[in-house]
């Protein structure tokens, strides 16, 4: 492969994780937001080493997952739970002050993955379309979201926990995500039931 190509492929999948990771961050974020430093470094740990996995499977059948009828719905769906789970506990009050934990790392990283099983599929998509079977590339373009997810989850915990108000625009914005997630899903299911009916 020449250096040329292999360069604008690389920067491609560098645009399409610059723009799909920040979902994913902000997952990321919202979920370990409420607990104590060394289990958020904990979770976010565990939860990027359960992404990773999540995309290396997601990746070695991209191709095949597209002809699933009705993912990006379940997908969708699945990220409503996170939302409403991530709502409520911001919802609850706080019992810091009075010695209960704060959160519990367990939920944070079942939270964190079920989102990225979830939301991970476009971004796997679009990366495997940007590399072009070139495997080199796409295990590198890979890496490299979900290093920018990590970096971006972190500056996001620092950011909620100065403004915590922000975890409201955060669960607006993954709220957006589902419910698109949903309305494209519909429409792709809903010809095949007509079909049926």
């Amino acid at each position: 492969m020449e250096i040329f190509p292999f360069l604008i492929i690389l920067a491609q999948i560098l645009l399409i994780d610059l723009v799909l990771a920040g979902d994913n961050a902000i997952i990321i974020g919202l979920a370990v937001a409420k607990l104590e430093a060394t289990q958020r470094r904990r979770a976010i740990l565990i939860g990027i080493l359960g992404a990773t996995l999540i995309r290396v499977l997601f990746a070695l059948v991209a191709l095949r997952l597209l002809a699933i009828i009705g993912l990006t719905l379940a997908g969708g769906v699945l990220l409503l739970w996170v939302v409403w789970k991530t709502a409520r506990e911001l919802r609850a009050p706080a019992d810091h002050a009075a010695g209960a934990a704060p959160g519990s790392l367990g939920g944070a990283i079942w939270r964190i993955v079920v989102a990225d099983i979830s939301m991970s599929l476009d971004n796997v998509l679009a990366v495997a379309g940007a590399a072009r079977a070139h495997p080199l590339l796409l295990a590198l373009g890979l890496l490299i979201s979900i290093g920018l997810m990590g970096l971006a989850a972190g500056l996001i915990v620092r950011l909620l926990q100065r403004f915590p108000w922000l975890a409201w625009v955060g669960i607006l914005i993954v709220l957006y995500v589902a419910l698109s997630m949903i309305w494209h899903g519909w429409h792709e299911v809903l010809p095949h039931l007509q079909v049926l009916f």
